[in-house]
């Protein structure tokens, strides 16, 4: 990729550069840990944001919305600004000069589908550093990184692959010779063996959806494998049909250019997408009746046991279907079965992914979020001799349909568990939640009619460790525990550590 400058940057990313022309010798940053030389990318910018950045001496600061006197200290500073109409245009540009400048000769994943896409984009990093790849990862436990709207992925890729420069030279100033010398950029290129980059399949941006966003993205990353685990209704008010969610979804299996793309062949909309393939594109399916698929004793592949029950690290359903995911990828990798087998087996889960935090009562916490993600978690969790006890926080400040379904789903859930008792728990965790995830009046109101229409009962207790402290008290030993829900339920497991201790 040739030398960047703010006019030809400007070029490439179709925005308009107010100021002078500046030579780029950074990395794409966010203004918070930007330095001298860097290009900083942010949906919005004011004046102070501009003086900040004018101040680090940074090459430019590329935004969609430049507010209040912005454009004036601008100008007045001489500092260079690109205003674009798409800031996903930037962002993915971004992905792409930093996977050709520090991961170029990488072999790279893209997982994206409605759930599963963090536990079966972790498993894949494990596998692949257990089978002694340098790998990379979006995935955290949050999946605070899996929105690729912001410069953060391409900057962690720049972060890594210098610092595994550091790794192996003495030479301080070869740092200052990343932008210039071929030799550099040829050694960084060759150093990171995968990158596993869970994309998210429906993305927007101050209530509008941002079409096509997967399909963006994943053009960008340009991957060897594309996973694509499931397509169910989330991110209500964004998208609003099974179809919509499928559209923008399969955008994925359409910017695949090469390689093999990973179905799962129990999701008939998922199957759906083999007709979308490019011609070099092969398609590799999981589930029943496939090469790879679970049984009674555990994971086949062409007939034989490849991996007994007893050795995978979960046994629920939608966890097989996870693993099958994630196998499927490194299959196709060519990652040696015996290291596949090694790197399943070893396997922890993410923070939050049917984690069990206690024994007895058996607690689990999972990060089920909307309906797909409850049903599966509580079926896989109605499993125990004693009561059920289900804590769901209400999702805040994400609108009344997400809500809305969330509750049919618990209601549907919870009757199809027939003779098991069982008690559900409603909370706003008012007491932990911060002013993004904060639950209206109208939300509360949508998620308790819903459950009152279908005449579930419920006990509804505002506050997270109040709620803690009701089932904690009210449990027995024998009894299961099953904390669910998204950013209200996060601080649970720590909350938990101080009452039963």
């Amino acid at each position: 990729m040739d030398q960047i400058n703010t006019i030809s940057l400007a070029k490439e990313i179709s925005g308009k550069l107010i100021g002078p022309e500046k030579s780029f010798t950074g990395i794409f940053n966010v203004l918070g840990d930007a330095h001298q030389g860097d290009i900083v990318i942010r949906h919005w910018i004011d004046e102070k944001g501009v003086e900040i950045a004018h101040h680090k001496d940074v090459c430019c600061v590329i935004t969609q919305d430049p507010r209040g006197d912005a454009l004036k200290v601008a100008q007045m500073r001489d500092f260079p600004l690109i205003l674009v109409e798409k800031i996903e245009i930037a962002n993915a540009f971004a992905l792409i000069w930093a996977i050709e400048k520090f991961a170029k000769e990488s072999q790279r994943v893209v997982i994206t589908g409605t759930n599963g896409k963090s536990t079966t984009a972790h498993m894949i990093y494990h596998i692949l550093k257990e089978a002694g790849w340098i790998v990379y990862t979006n995935t955290d436990s949050k999946s605070e990184f899996n929105t690729l709207i912001d410069p953060i992925v391409s900057k962690q890729i720049s972060e890594f692959g210098i610092g595994l420069l550091y790794s192996e030279s003495d030479n301080n100033e070869l740092l200052d010779e990343l932008n210039s010398s071929k030799e550099a950029g040829d050694k960084k290129s060759s150093k990171i063996d995968a990158l596993v980059i869970e994309v998210s399949e429906v993305q927007g941006w101050l209530g509008k959806v941002m079409r096509d966003h997967a399909k963006l993205m994943t053009a960008a990353v340009d991957p060897d494998v594309v996973v694509i685990t499931n397509v169910a209704m989330d991110h209500i008010g964004l998208i609003n049909s099974l179809e919509e969610s499928f559209k923008e979804t399969s955008g994925a299996v359409k910017s695949l250019r090469k390689g093999f793309a990973i179905f799962n062949s129990d999701d008939e909309l998922v199957m759906k997408m083999g007709g979308l393939l490019n011609p070099e594109v092969m398609p590799f399916c999981h589930g029943a009746g496939s090469i790879l698929e679970a049984g009674d004793d555990g994971i086949y592949f062409q007939g034989n046991i490849f991996i007994k029950k007893n050795d995978l690290p979960f046994q629920s359903p939608h966890f097989i279907q996870n693993t099958l995911s994630a196998i499927s990828a490194c299959i196709c990798l060519g990652v040696p079965m015996e290291l596949i087998q090694t790197g399943v087996s070893s396997y922890n889960a993410l923070d939050r992914r049917f984690s069990i935090i206690n024994q007895s009562p058996l607690i689990i916490d999972d990060f089920a979020h909307n309906p797909e993600g409850i049903k599966a978690t509580i079926k896989s969790a109605a499993s125990g001799s004693g009561k059920l006890w289900v804590l769901c926080s209400i999702r805040g400040s994400r609108g009344d349909e997400i809500n809305l379904i969330n509750a049919q789903a618990l209601v549907e859930s919870l009757k199809s568990l027939e003779t098991q008792e069982h008690d559900l728990i409603i909370t706003n965790s008012s007491d932990v939640v911060d002013n993004l995830n904060w639950v209206h009046d109208h939300e509360k109101k949508v998620f308790l009619e819903a459950l009152k229409n279908q005449d579930q009962n419920y006990v509804f207790i505002e506050n997270l460790k109040d709620s803690l402290n009701y089932i904690i008290e009210n449990s027995e030993a024998e009894d299961t525990i099953l904390l669910i829900g998204a950013q209200g339920m996060d601080p649970a497991a720590e909350i938990l550590q101080e009452i039963i201790i």
